[in-house]
């Protein structure tokens, strides 16, 4: 091992153990006539996932569903063992890419990608690992490379050294990770594994999740998962990955050989917060990536290691956001991004974002209890699978002064289903915000506070020119304080059937007992409206400002 390779290894805190671990039934191989050396698969690796960055959306290392998915990875890392032949193991790194498509792969030389559909899908913490162990084992087992030297008559840089300057996504990440285009054919072939490959993954996979204190059984159990789901081959990861046949027997009998783990772990109390932080991450489709159109988002890094920001734009996706402020705005819902003239900062709105799948009845939570949500100076009762997200941009005041004696902002709070909200804007869900209108000490007429719902009213449709009002104004009441509503119509997030929906919102201001309003937005596509109208009406009547 020369120095460069060692430091490299120790730096991520990856370096196994001196010794090689001993595994139960299964021990690791790999091809005994590989070309490569250690330095070589490293280089060559990165420059393929130079290229992933370029052409996938790619969470920044520093988002948290980023950081546990590099630390999951190195906790399997260091139980997993030495590259056979080499003695030595990868610098590995892992990084979430944010699409639908269930699948994972490995590059040679350590870098792991996992998809956010994956984390999506993975229903304990277990089966999430197993994926992982997977992908490492097939690092581990130099499958790629060895897949190279098998194609006789191609190069052995071909696919590798030649990488272009284009990786095209289609439907699913190595079925279509590269195309035409690249001038090298089938340049990635060599990341589509065999059933043998499969196998040989599967059996270290277990071992390694053993090894690391997993329920062993969550890798076949997330493969009975997906394919019960979505049939077989219906998930990207089932054809990318080929079953090898007879995988429950002999995944089985090797775990059969392991110790048995007095307490192995399923998930961890952190995986379930986890989780729902991956939920509400916008997840896009084969087709919205190889569009290109999240390049313009700001969401997504475009290096190893990088910060999240606004790349190159694809065709017919301007660059959303104040280019001179870097306040990137997007998606569709009120109040996203400061509207105030004074200042000239508004974002651009959804009509520019990508759009997401109508949401279940399910997801929506019908039948969920209500737990209670307390805001800055107001609680409401809500869903309690909604989660909250603040809009740090948004417009309006609170019941707090500053130093300098004036009104400081807070931020709205959005409350929305799993997948209701994401880089996309807001497609289900509540907006609740605070603004000051005078000094009236909460005694309002009726000409007031329609000012007021007014002047609200006039600032979510400055925020998104596709909005309009619908109807008149009227005078409700909510919870004993007066109170203004409005109907407005806009474009959603949500697309059904290649179309992209209607939103419908309703917009209720509410007099405050300081002299403040409270505005909430019940947003949800036109057609979903109805469904949840009763919840948003239960949400309404807990509605309770302080």
């Amino acid at each position: 091992m020369n120095q460069k390779f060692r430091n490299a290894v120790l730096t991520l805190g990856l370096l196994a153990a001196a010794a090689t671990p001993a595994f139960a039934r299964f021990e690791p191989v790999t091809c005994g006539n590989n070309p490569f050396t250690p330095e070589q698969e490293i280089a060559e690796g990165n420059k393929v996932a130079l290229e992933v960055y370029k052409q996938m959306p790619v969470l920044p290392d520093n988002d948290p569903v980023s950081r546990y998915i590099q630390q999951l990875g190195a906790r399997l890392v260091q139980q997993a063992p030495l590259v056979p032949g080499v003695n030595q193991q990868w610098p590995f790194n892992f990084h979430v890419v944010a699409s639908q498509d269930i699948n994972a792969f490995a590059l040679p030389g350590g870098s792991i990608f996992v998809n956010l559909g994956t984390i999506q899908a993975a229903e304990t913490e277990a089966q999430l690992a197993g994926v992982m162990a997977h992908e490492i084992s097939h690092d581990v087992m130099r499958h790629s490379t060895c897949n190279l030297v098998h194609q006789r008559n191609k190069s052995i840089l071909y696919g590798l050294g030649q990488i272009g300057s284009s990786i095209l996504l289609g439907n699913g990440t190595v079925g279509q990770l590269a195309q035409t285009g690249l001038g090298i054919g089938q340049s990635l072939d060599f990341l589509r594994m065999s059933r043998t490959d499969e196998q040989q993954a599967d059996l270290l996979g277990v071992n390694i999740l053993d090894r690391s204190n997993f329920d062993p059984r969550g890798l076949p159990q997330f493969f009975e998962v997906i394919q019960a789901k979505y049939g077989a081959g219906g998930a990207q990861f089932l054809s990318d990955h080929p079953n090898p046949g007879n995988r429950m027997q002999y995944v089985n009998a090797e775990i059969a050989t392991l110790p048995q783990l007095d307490r192995p772990i399923v998930s961890e109390a952190s995986y379930n917060q986890i989780h729902s932080l991956a939920m509400q991450h916008r997840a896009l489709s084969g087709e919205d990536i190889k569009t290109g159109g999240w390049k313009g988002s700001g969401q997504y890094a475009s290096q190893p290691g990088g910060s999240a920001r606004v790349q190159q734009s694809g065709a017919g996706y301007p660059q959303q956001g104040n280019q001179q402020n870097g306040n990137q705005q997007q998606g569709n819902y009120p109040q996203r991004g400061n509207t105030d003239p004074q200042n000239g900062n508004q974002g651009q709105q959804g009509q520019n974002a990508g759009g997401i799948a109508p949401l279940s009845r399910t997801r929506l939570g019908l039948r969920d209890r209500l737990n209670t949500f307390q805001g800055p100076g107001w609680s409401i009762r809500y869903p309690s699978t909604w989660r909250q997200t603040a809009d740090g941009n948004a417009s309006g005041g609170n019941n707090q002064v500053n130093q300098q004696g004036q009104r400081a902002q807070t931020p709205a709070t959005t409350l929305a289903p799993p997948g209701g909200a994401g880089s996309f804007g807001l497609a289900y869900g509540v907006v609740i915000g605070v603004e000051r209108f005078g000094d009236n000490n909460g005694v309002y007429d009726v000409e007031d506070l329609g000012r007021a719902t007014d002047a609200i009213t006039q600032r979510f449709l400055a925020a998104d020119p596709n909005m309009s009002q619908t109807g008149s104004t009227n005078q409700v009441t909510v919870n004993g304080q007066p109170a203004m509503a409005v109907e407005l119509r806009g474009t959603s997030p949500v697309i059904n059937g290649n179309q992209r929906q209607t939103e419908r919102d309703l917009l209720v201001v509410v007099v405050r007992p300081d002299g403040d309003v409270n505005y909430l937005v019940f947003v949800a596509p036109q057609q979903d409206f109805p469904t949840l109208k009763s919840t948003f009406d239960s949400m309404l009547r807990t509605f309770s400002s302080q």
